[in-house]
């Protein structure tokens, strides 16, 4: 790719960005949505596949971190798919409740948010948001797994969004929310597992999510799992309507004029 070229690409990126694009075929959204629960359901892809999540889930934490004002100071991803957020600030309060408690409905509230651009026509726009997110987490990453996960997913995203067709671009699109929207329960399952061994086998002190919170908020850590596998359902349901309204002809309310699916 020469010169005039890059630049001829990155201007039609950025026009791209700031308008509409055409919806894809139905067979597309649904073959899609297929491919992603088999991405959460098949346990062997699923091992792979829920590195994903954890850059989702970290990427909660340290966005909910530096909105309540704490200091972000690092981020780490395993090769077990576990993940570490250390931020600086009180051991307690609201800060510190919100920033615990926003790792499990991060991937799932994420994939309701791409869901609600790709109801609104917005394929190019989702997928460079993307890379701005990964981009903006890759800042604090401070092991070699880590980086080299959030490179290579943001370096996947930004090939097909740049070489890509717009066939292969709002395939790949509607995977990506299909993926977090199913994946945002998976998880809050295996934690609650994960809490019922620990406490079966009597550890003096269980330290997931839902139960850091339940000591800072004096409320039992299953009400937490709860709520979380309530948010990760609920962004399901509402996602899903949005990404399958246009095979059922359904306008978006304030989507652009004339950008109703019409199955085909």
């Amino acid at each position: 790719m020469d010169r005039a070229e890059f630049f001829e690409r990155g201007a039609s990126i950025a026009d791209r960005l700031t308008t509409t694009q055409a919806q894809p075929p139905w067979w597309l959204v649904v073959a899609a949505a297929v491919a992603a629960l088999v991405l959460v359901g098949y346990t062997p892809i699923w091992r792979l596949t829920r590195n994903i999540v954890t850059i989702a889930h970290e990427g909660g934490h340290a966005l909910v971190a530096l909105l309540t004002g704490r200091k972000l100071n690092s981020i780490r991803l395993h090769s077990d798919t576990s993940g570490l957020t250390v931020s600086s600030g009180k051991p307690y309060g609201l800060g510190m409740i919100l920033t615990t408690m926003a790792g499990y409905p991060a991937p799932p509230l994420l994939g309701l948010g791409f869901a609600a651009l790709l109801g609104a026509s917005r394929i190019t726009l989702m997928l460079w948001t993307a890379i701005v997110l990964l981009a903006a987490l890759m800042i604090k990453i401070r092991n070699v797994y880590g980086g080299i996960t959030v490179l290579g997913l943001g370096a996947v995203v930004f090939v097909v969004s740049w070489f890509g067709t717009d066939t292969l671009q709002a395939g790949f699109a509607y995977l990506g929310a299909w993926f977090l929207l199913f994946a945002g329960a998976r998880p809050v399952l295996e934690l609650q597992r994960g809490r019922s061994r620990q406490q079966r086998a009597r550890y003096h002190e269980v330290d997931s999510d839902a139960d850091q919170l339940a000591r800072l908020t004096r409320l039992p850590g299953l009400l937490w799992v709860f709520v979380f596998g309530a948010i990760a359902v609920g962004s399901l349901l509402v996602g899903a309507w949005l990404l399958v309204a246009a095979i059922a002809e359904i306008c978006l309310p304030g989507a652009p004029s004339g950008s109703c699916f019409a199955a085909r």
